[in-house]
């Protein structure tokens, strides 16, 4: 039962997504931020046209730009950087969005994820005539996408074709990854910069610890989201402890953002304080920070999560940098409803007294439901032997 549910079309995961939001691989930072202050999207989706044919080549959040800000050139001249086409902050090497046909299998779609993919562009079913629709695929508007956190949700939906898997121990399923990113609590925010974007392509995030590898906190890329391009101010001026605060939803409080403004002119980064009162006055007449995707931070109904307004005064869910927790004890099951209920990527293994072990990830949970598809493989492999 198992193995047919997983050769079920990845097209039923699309009913009801909504058409992608898109921009071009030709746009420059600075469009590519106002684009997503406007569409209120966590992600745009990013695309090459050419002779009316057009692929999805990546996708972008105001965190990609954040950590490309970040860099020591562009700290000095933010705004000469922001005019740098999206192309150059775009993951090189192999891609973290696929285009998948919608007859194949969820098991197809699995498989993609754990080859690296993050998101499936999937076209979008419609009853046109084949002349029109050719038409209409021409167009990055025509296709909607899955996240790793759709197709997990989708098993959660369905989770009784697995049993006994879900009830079993992340422990004794060995899915807990100990190859994780901490940074101490009093450690430079900036000391993180290359884990903040390897947890950004990696879909996971980057753990605050104390002296005793206990943890505090995390600094989630997510969480960088939904801050504005300012952002990469605070990493480079404040310690981890205080940028979990300043990134924390809700805005930074005042006092991180005076100190952040001093350490900018003791170090003589004088643009960037400039693109950070720039924004401040904007975020006053308008908004300048992006938040609340439809795609990606959309509230989850029934799990009891509430929302409220950030500082651009748009809805998001009320999750901080407090970290999510389970014990290796935890049941497969259990901790994916809490990803799902928190909306997060990665959850945390710590023992009793907070000493941290490791993580499960979505990407995880998704390589123990595609070991039943080997698991079957494999039995039937022995059987013809026999």
């Amino acid at each position: 039962m198992a193995v047919s549910f997983l050769n079920r079309e990845v097209s039923d995961l699309c009913l009801g997504k909504p058409a992608l939001r898109w921009i071009s691989v030709d746009a420059t930072v600075s469009e590519a931020l106002t684009a997503l202050k406007r569409s209120q999207e966590t992600y745009l989706s990013v695309w090459k046209c050419a002779d009316e044919s057009c692929i999805c080549v990546g996708k972008i959040c105001t965190a990609d730009v954040i950590c490309f800000l970040c860099i020591k050139e562009n700290l000095a001249n933010p705004f000469k950087a922001l005019e740098d086409r999206v192309s150059e902050i775009l993951p090189k090497g192999a891609s973290i969005v696929r285009h998948l046909d919608p007859k194949s299998s969820l098991l197809e779609a699995i498989d993609c994820i754990l080859e690296g993919a993050q998101n499936l562009v999937i076209p979008i079913q419609n009853q046109r005539s084949t002349y029109a629709r050719k038409k209409f695929f021409n167009k990055p508007s025509s296709y909607c996408w899955i996240t790793q956190e759709d197709v997990v949700r989708f098993l959660l939906n369905s989770i009784g074709v697995f049993s006994p898997i879900p009830t079993s121990t992340i422990e004794s399923l060995n899915i807990i990854d100990r190859d994780i990113m901490t940074v101490h609590y009093h450690d430079p925010a900036s000391s993180a910069l290359n884990y903040i974007s390897r947890a950004l392509a990696e879909q996971t995030s980057v753990a605050v610890v104390d002296d005793e590898d206990r943890i505090i906190g995390e600094i989630s890329p997510f969480a960088l989201a939904c801050c504005d391009e300012t952002a990469a101010a605070a990493i480079a001026t404040l310690s981890a402890g205080d940028l979990m605060a300043y990134i924390d939803y809700g805005g930074p409080p005042e006092d991180l953002v005076e100190t952040v403004k001093m350490r900018l002119e003791e170090r003589n980064f004088g643009a960037m304080l400039e693109l950070m009162e720039e924004c401040s006055h904007s975020t006053m007449l308008s908004s300048c920070s992006s938040c609340s995707s439809e795609d990606e931070f959309r509230s989850v109904s029934g799990s009891g999560s509430s929302t409220r307004h950030g500082k651009s005064g748009r809805y998001f869910p009320a999750r901080s940098s407090e970290a999510i927790l389970c014990n290796p004890r935890s049941s497969l099951v259990a901790v994916m409803i809490q990803a799902l209920a928190h909306r997060v990527c990665c959850v945390w293994v710590v023992e009793e007294d907070h000493t941290l072990v490791g993580a499960v990830t979505l990407t995880g949970m998704l390589k123990v439901f595609r070991s039943v598809a080997g698991d079957h493989k494999q039995e039937r492999d022995n059987f013809f032997r026999q």
